[in-house]
């Protein structure tokens, strides 16, 4: 089942190249947290508990990052999609346009992103830690939070993106 994050999302070329690089770029998000996770936090290499875990992960894809990228693509239509087909003159289609544009976004939001203390703790937590239960549920809330807050927007179940209001 495809959402309806806004009225006018209805750039479907979009939605499908951003669904198409879902398991993909889920992957990227992975592997590039726990890499800059032990590039910032651990620039000396010391091995402790938390990074022989996180080098001895292997990168899987998970569904419980589902959630956090379809709301991220969402963001992404918000505001920067458009229902109306712009003129491209170097001979790509759309649907590849899309895809290499979403790409190359989400990757320079994921260095943002990771510089977040808080961010990049629930992904961890969410992948390498595998929580069970409650702390699963909190890590998840964390990554909706984390994107209200960034791009200063409320995603809601039923209604929607809608803006914050100061």
């Amino acid at each position: 089942m495809i959402q309806k994050y806004f009225p006018l999302d209805k750039n479907y070329i979009l939605e499908k190249a951003q669904l198409d690089l879902e398991e993909q770029l889920i992957l990227h998000l992975i592997d590039f947290s726990k890499n800059f996770y032990l590039d910032i936090y651990n620039p000396l290499g010391i091995e402790d508990a938390t990074v022989k875990a996180i080098k001895s992960h292997k990168t899987v894809y998970t569904w419980r990052l589902e959630e956090f990228y379809r709301n991220l693509a969402a963001v992404y239509r918000f505001k920067y999609g458009q229902n109306q087909l712009e003129f491209l003159f170097d001979g790509t289609d759309h649907s590849t346009k899309y895809r290499q544009d979403w790409e190359d976004t989400f990757k320079s939001w994921l260095i943002d992103f990771c510089l977040k203390p808080n961010f990049l703790r629930a992904v961890l937590e969410l992948t390498v830690f595998y929580p069970e239960g409650r702390k699963s549920e909190l890590a998840e809330n964390r990554m909706k939070a984390f994107i209200n807050q960034h791009f200063e927007l409320k995603i809601y179940k039923y209604k929607g993106i809608v803006r914050k209001m100061a």
